[in-house]
């Protein structure tokens, strides 16, 4: 009997699935969730088993090739997810499922490009770019498609491409790659007789006595060991030879086999084990609500998602941590999300120490191999706790109990730079609803949205109002040894309420009046030396890189921008030149201007990199680190720099918002913000309140511990409510001026948002693209009488990007997505709930 199974395509742009046969030999093996390679169209291409069919589509099947994986790839819960989330987002379902692949593992068709052999090199009549693609196979041989792309970043190359293969200059076909990760094996040594038969071996090792003893050492060497050793490690401490082994091995006394090893990035990770701490009693007040969730799912119920709002250390993550063990002695296992790699060391080490060999991790800085097998381990059940950024979402958790996303407002949970646009934290909510599983949701600064529907929707709202007091060993101990003495205030057991920093508001006109042109007021400077002379810490935040944030002529005020994306581009001193923080294109200062010819050329604005120069100039004692994009390009560098810190190898530290995330730094007392308004006036309705959550997240750096804390906000804008708010730590007080501003303008949570954008690099063609998609749009809008309303076409605020012009439209309504169900827009990026109209 014929077996028949419908298989979603893992092409991106491809939304529907097909029906397919499986041959004899594969029967059995193929499971849904199974990843398989099959014949789709003239290509080979990989897709995933969804279910069984009874009855196919087409009388003609064709049959499934291979199967990558003898294990399922997915989940039948992650199945159910990427469904949702192809209807929800609007995305093609093979989209959704890569998310679910690891690196290495999931692989796209490619195309193989060879010169004709035929072809006599002639460049002449070829154009610039014609030329630059000949030159390359010239040079180098077959490309394939991934290859050519690396080598002509940011330039729309394959039309060309079709035009030469048209000519008969080059020649293309389809091919799939093999995947790029495999398990990874190691050769081992292991002993092959009894120990005990060692002394009485007859034979001699060797007709050279010293090369006989060493063997012998060897055999003893190996018998004392509890399990197999790698043969370099033989060699180091035995001095023995490779020879050595492969004698005793033809002997038939030693084995010597290829064994798999996991690649753990964990694997060296140091960490003291710990129990946990007495509960406040907000806290305690907390865990009753959370434990009502759990006792919910032991009797086959879906909880809602659990809005956790508490302020900077409140002690959340203790709660977390309870969150786990509860769900582990379920028998279940647990996703916890951290925004931001840099955020992943502290969170992983805090949960080591509670359950040690129990938990992963997984972030892009890991290679392919790393990841591969961390995703393996998670999918064979070893790891019942897995910890990263939004691609954690998408691990194999079985039997999935517990979703944790700290810092829930943070935008970094939604995809915005790629096919499916998602926002992490609803796609958590919507795979525990799936899983039947407990999700926490935790922030000091909850978005609006997600306050609202907490309050007045289908969320639960919890809230933790004090900031406790942690750390009393460290500072102890800290006291101790610079013979301080400190006072602790009472409190409930180990955790005292330690209070809020106190915030003040410096007023930078009034600094330029009274004569201070420095970036640093006069009350930031007083707070800084005070941090170095009692030997504390500082965090200095500025939402900039580099050493100025633009270059321009005194002359005619021409300001030297990216001819790519058409903003300004960023002076750094360590490159001596200019960069793109958007595509990365560089090149050197102008020494004239190119407009007017005049050499009047001067750096203006500043970055994290003048930022430091000038601490070093005003304070020059001072050991400075700096955190941002440019200094955490390197694997492991976000560790690296936050152990210098905390092992108080430098006294300031000097970044960008990667500050601003719940990172718990006991020694700051002092936290000063540079220039608080950077981003609050973009033409952006979420503008002032991620203006607001920065500034309020990045204040809650300071006063972690009995040392206390002061912030400073510089600002040339003091009297604006979000930083005013923000100075107050008065969240309520923001949301209720920002709720009726939504309101009143009709945003969400009060509508949806459907965001559509195209991109060509002739602006002309672009802006008539997007005005005739809005002529088709109004038509839907009219055929669906939907109240939905257009905005737009506009250009949007930042008009280009590598190279490319951008118009957009926004569909605003209670349900904008229907309009667009079921609609063919090419080349169209569509965004639901878009995090962003920038």
């Amino acid at each position: 009997m014929q077996v028949y199974v419908e298989v979603a395509i893992n092409l991106q742009q491809i939304s529907d699935s097909y029906h397919y046969h499986l041959p004899t030999e594969l029967v059995g093996a193929v499971v849904p969730g199974s990843l398989v390679i099959v014949p789709f169209g003239k290509q080979r291409v990989q897709g995933v088993v969804l279910r069984y069919v009874e009855t196919p589509e087409v009388a003609d099947t064709r049959p499934v090739e291979e199967v990558v994986d003898e294990k399922p790839a997915l989940t039948p819960l992650q199945m159910e997810l990427a469904q949702w989330m192809a209807e929800e987002t609007l995305s093609p379902l093979g989209a959704c499922i890569s998310l679910m692949l690891p690196p290495g593992l999931s692989q796209h068709t490619d195309t193989l490009v060879k010169l004709n052999p035929n072809y006599e090199p002639d460049l002449s009549g070829l154009s610039p770019l014609e030329k630059r693609i000949v030159s390359l196979l010239i040079k180098r041989g077959d490309l394939r498609g991934r290859q050519i792309e690396a080598s002509l970043r940011h330039v729309t190359w394959r039309p060309t491409l079709r035009k030469l293969a048209r000519e008969g200059i080059v020649q293309t076909r389809a091919i799939l790659p093999p995947p790029r990760v495999s398990p990874k094996t190691t050769r081992m040594v292991s002993l092959a007789i009894s120990p005990e038969v060692i002394p009485d071996l007859e034979q001699p090792l060797s007709r050279v006595q010293a090369v006989h003893e060493r063997r012998m050492q060897v055999l003893h060497l190996l018998s004392e060991s509890t399990g197999m050793l790698e043969p370099g490690e033989i060699y180091e401490k035995l001095d023995a030879k490779h020879y050595d082994l492969t004698t005793l091995e033809e002997a038939g006394l030693i084995t010597i086999r290829d064994v798999q090893v996991w690649r753990d990035p964990l694997e060296d990770a140091s960490y003291i084990p710990t129990t946990a701490p007495e509960l406040t009693q907000d806290q305690s007040k907390t865990w009753q609500s959370i434990a009502e969730d759990f006792e919910k799912v032991l009797h086959e119920g879906t909880p809602e998602p659990l809005l956790l709002h508490g302020v900077t250390g409140s002690g959340k993550t203790e709660l977390y941590l309870r969150a786990v063990k509860e769900t582990l002695a379920m028998g279940k296992r647990a996703i916890v999300l951290v925004p931001e790699i840099s955020l992943t060391p502290q969170t992983v080490k805090r949960f080591l120490s509670r359950f040690p060999d129990q938990v992963g991790v997984v972030h892009s800085q890991l290679s392919e191999g790393e990841r591969y097998d961390t995703w393996r381990r998670v999918r064979n059940g070893d790891l019942p706790v897995i910890i990263g950024p939004r691609s954690a979402l998408f691990m194999p958790q079985e039997n999935l109990g517990l979703i944790v996303v700290d810092e829930c407002h943070h935008e970094s949970y939604d995809q915005q730079d790629s096919q499916p646009y998602y926002q992490g934290v609803l796609t958590a909510a919507a795979y525990a609803k799936l899983a039947g599983a407990v999700i926490i949701l935790g922030s000091a600064t909850p978005r609006i949205t997600q306050y609202f529907w907490a309050t007045h929707g289908s969320w639960r709202y919890i809230e933790l109002p004090k900031r406790i007091l942690a750390h009393r060993d460290t500072i102890a101990h800290y006291a101790r040894h610079l013979g301080l003495d400190l006072k602790v205030k009472a409190g409930e057991g180990q955790t005292a309420d330690l209070g809020l920093p106190e915030v003040s508001i410096v007023d930078m006109r009034e600094e330029l009046k009274s004569g201070n042109r420095s970036i640093f007021s006069q009350k930031l400077q007083t707070e800084i030396g005070h941090v170095l002379d009692t030997h504390q810490q500082a965090i200095l935040f500025l939402n900039r890189r580099g050493s100025a944030t633009y270059v321009f002529c005194r002359d005619c005020g021409y300001v030297v921008n990216c001819p790519r994306d058409d903003r300004p581009l960023t002076f750094h001193r360590s490159l001596g030149g200019l960069i793109c923080h958007t595509c990365g294109y560089q090149r050197k200062i102008p020494k004239t201007c190119p407009v007017c010819g005049g050499n009047q050329i001067k750096q203006m604005g500043t970055g994290t990199e003048k930022v430091e120069q000038l601490v070093r100039e005003r304070f020059p004692g001072a050991r400075t680190l700096r955190w941002d994009a440019e200094t955490t390009r390197k694997k492991g560098a976000h560790e690296r720099i936050l152990r210098q810190f905390t092992h108080q190898e430098a006294d300031i530290l000097i970044g960008t918002q990667m500050l601003a995330k719940g990172l718990d730094l006991p020694l700051v007392t002092l936290v000063g913000v540079v220039l608080a308004e950077v981003g609050l006036n973009l033409p952006d309705y979420r503008a002032t309140e991620r203006t607001f959550q920065v500034l309020t997240q990045v204040a809650g750096r300071a006063g972690r511990s009995p040392l206390g804390g002061r912030v400073v906000f510089q600002t040339y804008e003091p009297d604006n409510y979000a930083i005013q708010t923000a100075a107050h730590h008065d969240y309520r007080g923001f949301y209720e001026r920002e709720i009726e501003y939504r309101r009143q303008l009709r945003y969400p949570p009060f509508t949806r948002l459907v965001r559509l954008e195209y991109r060509h690099h002739d602006s002309q063609a672009a802006e008539d693209a997007a005005q005739a998609v809005g002529d088709l749009i109004r038509q839907w809008i009219a055929e669906t009488n939907r109240r939905v309303e257009m905005i737009g076409p506009a250009p949007c605020f930042f008009t280009k990007l590598f190279g490319r012009y951008r118009w957009q439209i926004v569909l605003r309504g209670p349900d904008p997505v229907e309009v667009l169900r079921g609609r063919d827009l090419p080349d169209w990026i569509v965004e639901v709930n878009p995090s962003s109209l920038l």
